[in-house]
């Protein structure tokens, strides 16, 4: 059962123009950004991670960066396009204000599921590819590292909400309710059972917690203390430092 932290970049200068990005280059961490991002990475410092994987576009790669700067060691940060940016097609570089006024705009508030943009993705194709990727990244590292391992995914807004949407179980035309900020940090822990959302976007707040518990052996076994079926009643939570 590894734990993914998703990380959104910290704030860009189209987001703070009110513009949609997209995949445009050369777009980067405005100055509340960097501060932003710095801070999350002082927050993820007291967590191990096993691996940082980020989408490759600039300012999330400026972002994993700047997680890394916060850490004493750390693994090599690798890029994933499969946690890119949604390509929006035309709608790309475009004011927010303007494409309010799109009918469009009505489809993806209401049923993204049914959203296209011209000359890009769909907003169900865009979820099916980052899920595809976050799955099977989890699984690797998992595989490598053991069920306790922990490790970060740097990516968009967008594609956040998404794969939060897919966590929770709801329908890709619900996940317009998640809200994902900038250089906030969600949390999913994915099983054999079922994808647990343990955080969505936090600002603040002590992350020890995410610190692996020491294996204990079971009848000549490593076994971890967590257990992949849900507490009846709540359980007691996680234990309030390493």
């Amino acid at each position: 059962m590894a734990t993914v932290i998703f990380v959104r970049h910290g704030r860009t200068t189209a987001n703070a123009s009110g513009t949609l990005a997209g995949r445009l280059p050369g777009v980067r961490l405005d100055d509340v950004g960097v501060e932003q991002a710095q801070r999350t990475g002082e927050r993820l410092a007291v967590v191990p991670l096993a691996a940082i994987v980020t989408s490759p576009l600039e300012r999330c790669r400026q972002t994993a960066k700047l997680v890394v700067a916060a850490r004493e060691s750390a693994p090599k940060v690798t890029s994933e396009k499969g946690i890119s940016e949604c390509d929006y097609g035309e709608w790309q570089g475009r004011p927010l204000r303007e494409l309010a006024k799109e009918p469009l705009w009505k489809v993806v508030q209401g049923q993204p599921s049914a959203a296209a943009f011209p000359g890009g993705e769909s907003l169900a194709t865009m979820q099916a590819r980052s899920v595809a990727a976050v799955r099977r990244h989890d699984a690797a590292i998992e595989a490598e590292h053991g069920p306790g391992a922990v490790w970060v995914a740097v990516s968009h807004g967008d594609i956040i909400k998404s794969l939060l949407a897919d966590a929770l179980g709801m329908h890709l035309d619900l996940f317009q309710r998640i809200n994902v900020d900038p250089a906030s940090v969600s949390i999913v822990r994915y099983t054999g059972t079922r994808p647990y959302v343990l955080a969505t976007n936090t600002h603040a707040g002590d992350l020890s917690w995410l610190v692996p518990p020491p294996a204990k052996k079971t009848r000549g076994r490593r076994t971890t203390t967590a257990a992949q079926d849900a507490p009846v009643g709540g359980g007691a939570g996680p234990s309030t430092g390493p």
